[in-house]
């Protein structure tokens, strides 16, 4: 017998190819039944904790814990955010209710009982038998149009194009930890040395975590020692989990990877090409949470660039380019239920910022009642009755995101916003994107924290963040 847990690498799958309706219900409701019950039930802790938060944001003289946690981040204040999330959710919530709608005429079309009444645990499911048939492709069918070195050469590419910057290898110059990392170095358009990174791309399970990230190893600095100045030079991290080499068979990517490789190396260069020799803003120091994303999700814009993609897309044996329909694929794949997606996040980012902000422990209003009036204009498909979601929502109860969870959406605004200077430049004008790429460089990348980030992308862009970039490249409006 198979015993399926609670944790995503095991849920999810299930929930998207079990064709055993009655186990779904089951593990959905197993799933939003966590902690909220017995002796382990958080209900209380929930309210404990919001009721110690307005204290402590009242002893430091805010009305709310969401005005003093938006006082260290971008946003402006809790308006700017409830704005934000307002027009987020009037752009996606009738794509949401097609989706839903679309997804039971699919169920229906295939002859699913259920398909006239889909429920929260059906939708995993009819949501991955559609997205095969529209799309008709596997990650593990381009795999092959993704070794890792070819890859790291468009990249490479990519960043002396935007930013005039040469990476090279300089394996051997530094100690490493395994045989696998590799180790590069930074030349500035002169040919001088201005930073350091290490990569260590492959899975090793038994002594590394799972995941993607970056980290700094040495932040860049100017000191004064005897009478003499010098700079230290940045060096940075980069950490992957991908699958190791085989025999003469290279590391072969999906392109899920290859996303998180460009979001990675985006957090990289915003370490590594800091102009700021303060170690407490240079680089990613000092950033704003919500400000902290823009880098790295700007650089995934670039994979779906049809130059980009098709310069590191070739098949590791024969040389050729990736198919034209499999980049079209791409392109589709990546708007398929954005509503839907778009209006999740709208809702969690909602009840988070409503929590810290207008409600009160001991009120008339329970943490549970807060939520299901939110999701009456924030879902299509309404919780149920026993949901108990907030009770594992570890990312405001027991994380970094205490009237903060808006922040994925909006540092997704900045990043498209971003992106789209580059598309409104021209993607194919050479001389137009080296030249936005060096004022990109010279102040979202070269500035780190040293200055507050609305200003930051005001010198940039010229203006205040847009959500219009962010929609179009959502599909949720026309391009």
């Amino acid at each position: 017998p198979w015993r399926i847990t609670l944790d995503f690498p095991s849920y999810g799958p299930f929930m998207q190819h079990s064709t055993r309706r009655e186990l779904r219900e089951k593990l959905y409701k197993a799933l939003i039944g966590r902690a909220s019950s017995g002796e382990l039930n958080n209900w209380p802790l929930t309210d404990r904790i919001l009721a110690l938060r307005h204290e402590k944001a009242a002893l430091l003289g805010f009305s709310s814990y969401a005005e003093l946690s938006l006082a260290s981040k971008m946003a402006p204040d809790v308006a700017a955010v409830e704005a934000l999330l307002e027009e987020l959710r009037l752009a996606s919530y009738n794509s949401a209710v097609k989706d839903l709608a679309d997804l039971k005429a699919f169920a229906k079309a295939k002859g699913a009982a259920e398909a006239g009444d889909l429920k929260h645990w059906d939708i995993g499911f009819w949501s991955e038998r559609q997205r095969e048939e529209k799309f008709a492709f596997s990650a593990e069918e381009l795999r092959p149009y993704f070794a890792l070195p070819q890859v790291l050469e468009g990249l490479f590419g990519l960043v002396k194009r935007l930013f005039g910057v040469t990476v090279t290898a300089a394996d051997g110059q530094a100690p490493v930890w395994h045989k696998d990392v590799r180790y590069f170095r930074i030349d500035d358009e002169a040919g001088n040395a201005i930073a350091n990174f290490y990569l260590d791309p492959y899975s090793r399970p038994e002594e590394k975590r799972g995941g993607a990230w970056m980290d700094e190893c040495v932040v860049r600095a100017k000191f004064v020692e005897s009478g003499k100045t010098t700079m230290r030079l940045p060096v940075a991290y980069l950490v992957c989990n991908q699958s190791p080499p085989v025999d003469d068979k290279p590391s072969l990517m999906t392109f899920l990877e290859v996303e998180t490789l460009f979001h990675e190396f985006g957090h990289g260069l915003q370490h590594m090409l800091t102009t700021v020799d303060y170690p407490g803003a240079s680089g990613i120091n000092n950033v704003e949470w919500d400000a902290v994303e823009l880098p790295s999700q700007f650089m995934e814009n670039w994979c779906y660039d049809r130059a980009t993609l098709f310069g590191m897309a070739k098949h590791y044996q024969t040389g050729e380019t990736l198919p034209e329909h499999y980049y079209q694929k791409l392109l589709a794949a990546r708007h398929y239920m954005s509503g839907s997606a778009m209006l999740r996040q709208v809702h969690l980012s909602s009840v988070d910022i409503e929590l810290h902000h207008g409600y009160r422990s001991g009120g008339s209003e329970t943490v549970a009642d807060v939520r299901k009036r939110i999701a009456k204009t924030t879902t299509v498909l309404p919780p149920l009755e026993e949901d108990a979601f907030l009770c594992a929502f570890g990312h405001i109860f027991a994380g970094g995101y205490a009237a903060g969870y808006y922040s994925y959406k909006w540092a997704e605004v900045l990043s498209a916003d971003a992106f789209a200077a580059f598309e409104e430049a021209g993607l194919e004008d050479e001389s137009a994107i080296a030249s936005t790429g060096k004022r990109f460089r010279e102040t979202v990348l070269g500035l780190g924290g040293s200055l507050h980030p609305m200003e930051v992308f005001k010198t940039f862009r010229g203006r205040e963040p847009s959500t219009k970039a962010l929609l179009r490249h959502s599909g949720l409006v026309a391009a």
